[in-house]
């Protein structure tokens, strides 16, 4: 069943029995998954998860307590972010705050991903396009390197890898391939975070061993179909899906099987707070806001979609 609501859809595939009132493990996981939308989505979504908790706190075990989390560019962030275990209300409230760290661009996002689709036009598969608009990435000359991830570790609550299932996206700029880093990789997490949200001709390619990677966002914007296995799925989505032309999160929510699945996207107000530059850091504080505003209006609708009570 699936049902439009405002500021997102919502897409239900539990028409079957409903979970029982003591589910084993496998079956009351719960997964995040936390998709891109630059430092002004990194703020709407941690707005977004603090207005759920805050109008449900009955949710936040379920929400802060998620088995897996999926995170991509500025999903990678907030997905770290809440792997870390600092509060999130610390964590939304930061967004408030003047930036010390982070790097300001001028750049219309949607224009550059006009551009980049174009770049990408005619390819015959989705790693063909990720070795087209790669190319062009490692041709540019972005953002100091080392600049750029001093910045992403100043994001970073912790330098470790929690002990979750944080799955962070990036893609082979030479390949096109698909990578998802996660703790049991031998790489530094401010890396595969840098790495994930490295957009292609803004920010610098992330060279991991032998490879370099660019944005996980160049496969798509949710890479939602990696959280497949879990009972329960929450997707933030700051940006309209219509803005990349790559990804199709209808086809990836059909991965996730019978899981309950709420996708919560950003409303009118929201769109206006995040602004054409979503890598402005001055927009996060309007972002936040809009975010918590959003969040607070559908956390009934998450809990009434996540119960394991018949109505």
């Amino acid at each position: 069943m699936t049902g439009k609501q405002r500021g997102g859809v919502r897409h239900e595939r539990d028409e079957g029995p409903l979970i029982d009132a003591e589910p084993d493990r496998e079956q009351a996981s719960t997964a995040l998954v936390l998709a891109g939308g630059g430092l002004s989505g990194i703020a709407w979504e941690l707005g977004v998860l603090h207005g759920l908790v805050e109008a449900a706190p009955e949710l936040a075990s379920a929400i802060l307590g998620a088995g897996i989390i999926v995170g991509t560019s500025a999903g990678a962030t907030v997905g770290a972010q809440l792997a870390s275990g600092a509060p999130l209300a610390r964590l939304a409230e930061a967004q408030l705050a003047p930036p010390t760290a982070e790097l300001a661009t001028s750049v219309n996002l949607y224009e550059l991903f006009a551009r980049l689709a174009d770049l990408a036009s005619g390819a015959e598969d989705i790693e063909a396009a990720g070795r087209q608009i790669g190319r062009m990435a490692l041709k540019a000359r972005p953002a100091d390197a080392e600049r750029r991830l001093e910045a992403i570790a100043a994001r970073l609550p912790a330098s470790a890898w929690p002990s979750c299932d944080l799955r962070l996206t990036a893609v082979d700029a030479e390949s096109g391939a698909l990578r998802v880093f996660t703790s049991s990789d031998a790489v530094l997490l401010r890396d595969a975070v840098a790495a994930s949200s490295a957009v292609p001709g803004i920010w610098p390619a992330v060279e991991i061993g032998a490879r370099r990677y660019i944005d996980g966002a160049v496969r798509s914007m949710t890479n939602a179909d990696l959280a497949a296995g879990a009972a329960r799925v929450l997707v933030l989505q700051p940006l309209p899906e219509e803005t990349a032309p790559w990804g199709n999160l209808g086809v990836e929510l059909q991965a996730l099987g019978p899981a309950k699945v709420v996708v919560i996207r950003s409303d009118d107000a929201s769109l206006a707070a995040i602004g054409d530059n979503p890598l402005d850091p001055a927009n996060r504080p309007a972002a936040v806001r809009a975010g918590r505003r959003l969040g607070a209006q559908w956390a009934s609708e998450l809990g009434r979609c996540w119960s394991t009570r018949r109505p």
